[in-house]
């Protein structure tokens, strides 16, 4: 009698191809710590170099340790809580503060303006020290790498004061990107908003978000830009928040918001 074939081994997943491991092995401490509101990723990284972060008092080694939760795992010393559900705040970010935790120039930040009785909080993205409007802030590290990866496509919205001029025909041209001291900046849709006097308020919208990239866009075109103010992320307006006031997006918008996210 022939013998059956052997069986084939099963193909591995596509996650497990890309490098992840199946949820039943659990998730690196990297997600788990940045979803718990510990800090981004990156900064996460960084502090387990430095060794400040430890599973039953022995120092991780690497991000990529996998855990199926937060039990017996400390930073600082301190015991992680499991992630509570992801908050997220709008703040009308002042000019002349840096969105960083702490500056070694002792320049002031926006976390010495923000309440005091706020949970600890990430901004999402970073406004220049002279940029201001709208800086979302959440306690969810995963929300945050979401809301900043330009494959999910959320739009950032400003409105920006140049001394200078420039045709709507210019700034249409923007649509199809361009290339600066060669770096690539995407699609941008921009609108000339009205002239006053020697100044411009133009309108633009876009999905990237790259360092300086609407001052360097605007100085490409031969304008100076003396204001520039980010009125919306997302769905999320600036609205009518006053200059330095912080209000948290409810919890109903942001799970249907979340959804829509590529």
């Amino acid at each position: 009698m022939q013998k059956p074939a052997p069986k084939k081994p099963a193909p591995s997943s596509k996650r497990a191809q890309d490098g992840d491991a199946p949820a039943r092995e659990g998730q690196r401490i990297a997600k788990l710590l940045a979803r718990a509101g510990v800090a981004s990723r990156r900064e996460i990284e960084r502090m387990i170099e430095a060794r400040r972060i430890a599973i039953d008092g022995k120092p991780v080694e690497t991000p990529a340790t996998l855990l199926k939760s937060l039990h017996g795992v400390t930073v600082d010393g301190t015991p992680v809580s499991a992630p509570a559900p992801a908050r997220l705040f709008r703040f009308h970010k002042p000019a002349g503060l840096l969105t960083t935790e702490r500056d070694p120039k002792g320049r002031p930040t926006i976390y010495d303006k923000l309440p005091r009785d706020l949970p600890r909080v990430m901004p999402v993205g970073r406004l220049d020290l002279n940029t201001e409007g709208l800086l979302l802030l959440t306690t969810d590290g995963e929300l945050k790498r979401q809301l900043e990866l330009p494959r999910t496509g959320v739009e950032r919205t400003y409105r920006a004061r140049a001394y200078g001029a420039v045709s709507q025909a210019q700034l249409e041209d923007l649509i199809e990107g361009v290339e600066i001291d060669g770096v690539k900046y995407g699609s941008i849709d921009a609108n000339l908003e009205r002239r006053t006097g020697t100044n411009v308020w133009i309108e633009m919208k876009l999905t990237e978000g790259k360092n300086r990239e609407v001052r360097r866009v605007l100085e490409y075109l031969g304008l100076q830009v003396s204001r520039l103010i980010r009125t919306a992320y997302g769905p999320f307006p600036l609205a009518d928040i006053p200059i330095g006031a912080v209000d948290e997006i409810r919890q109903h918008d942001l799970v249907a918001f979340r959804k829509t996210l590529k």
